[in-house]
């Protein structure tokens, strides 16, 4: 763990947190809790914002935290590149190169990694310092929390300076007037974060990276083209593709798909006009001895979730059912126009364990906690 307050800044002017997460995951939030948590308990000066695009669910959201001693002024405002700290609030992330851009053997890591997936590992790249891992999405399930509130639990435990009473008061001035119901599970899960963060040891590291060499999967920190203003393609074109159709936007689901009963679908399109991420894949076919456009499945891979199509469905077609429970989804159609994505989202697939929001009840829909 990191040392006292006094010791880091004898070493360095500024301490620097980068976290990289998915939209929904609640890092901006996360983010400000933790900036707060400074200046309020900690007598620091902080500075901290997110960079994200469209704000849609299941695109990229970082965020950039900044810790200086309170005689200083923090006159940087820029994204953090070489964090002392990276917080990755899904796997996933970790096969995308630019998660790590920046990260030296100074950087300490906190990956919220589900339990049965640690193949993920191998991709850590050889260049950082300590790793840690948190089950944040099964804590969250069991305390009805919520992914942000683990990971402050987790990043308290690894930074050292921060006590755990200081995360859980932060977490009642941020979220428990607002919302006083789920102040108690929010609270539950800091503690368990807190808790059940563990250090990942050089044999385990190790272990996962031989399996993912016996997988024949790169790891993800190769040297990928950089845009730029010589190097970006003529004619505007957008080459983030984190913004874009071709993100795979499986990570970010909630713990439950929409669950396709082809005997009961009238094809009338209900489905297809509600939902933001053009999922469903309909095509020229026969129905009742009629040739009319037919449904044929279901993008898994841009499916975020959303449940709307469930919601609209007049006959009871579209389901709503736990992604733990459906590995094998029967009418999984990848979309072969939106196959562009890098091979990382795809190889990814979607995210078959519940996820913290599985068991939050419809009162989050009603204005719950954010």
């Amino acid at each position: 763990m990191t040392g006292s307050i006094n010791q880091i800044f004898n070493q360095k002017v500024y301490y620097e947190i980068r976290l990289e997460s998915i939209g929904g995951l609640g890092a901006n939030l996360c983010g400000k809790m933790i900036g707060e948590l400074a200046v309020r308990y900690l007598n620091l000066n902080s500075a901290g914002f997110s960079s994200y695009g469209s704000e849609k669910t299941g695109t990229p959201v970082k965020g950039y935290i900044r810790f200086c001693p309170p005689e200083q002024e923090i006159r940087v405002h820029s994204p953090v590149v070489s964090p002392d700290l990276l917080v990755i609030f899904h796997q996933a992330l970790m096969r995308d190169e630019n998660t790590w851009k920046g990260c030296g053997r100074q950087t300490q890591v906190i990956i919220a990694s589900d339990h049965g997936q640690e193949e993920m590992m191998g991709n850590l790249p050889e260049a950082i310092g300590d790793c840690y891992v948190v089950d944040a999405r099964q804590i969250a399930m069991e305390t009805k929390s919520r992914i942000n509130v683990i990971m402050l639990g987790a990043m308290a435990k690894v930074m050292g300076f921060v006590s755990q009473e200081s995360a859980r008061q932060i977490c009642r001035d941020s979220l428990g007037r607002k919302y006083p119901a789920a102040l108690e599970g929010n609270l539950k899960g800091i503690d368990r974060g807190y808790d059940e963060v563990r250090q990942l040891s050089k044999a385990e590291i190790a272990l996962f990276k031989s399996r993912l060499e016996k997988e024949n999967v790169p790891s993800g920190t190769g040297s990928a083209q950089e845009w730029g203003y010589v190097t970006a393609p003529i004619g505007g074109v957008n080459p983030r593709f984190g913004s874009t159709v071709t993100a795979d936007l499986s990570p970010s689901r909630q713990g439950y798909i929409p669950v396709f009963i082809k005997e009961r679908c009238i094809n009338c399109g209900l489905c297809d006009s509600t939902c933001p991420d053009m999922v469903f894949q309909f095509a020229e076919g026969e129905f009742k001895g009629r040739k009319m456009m037919v449904n044929r499945g279901l993008d898994y891979y841009h499916c975020k979730g959303c449940m709307r199509c469930v919601d609209v469905c007049p006959v009871n077609a579209l389901v709503r059912g736990t992604e733990a429970e459906h590995a094998d989804k029967q009418y999984f159609l990848p979309n072969q126009d939106m196959l562009r994505a890098p091979d990382y989202y795809v190889k990814t697939g979607p995210d078959g364990y519940i996820t913290s929001e599985s068991y939050l009840t419809e009162k989050r829909i009603e204005g719950g906690e954010v």
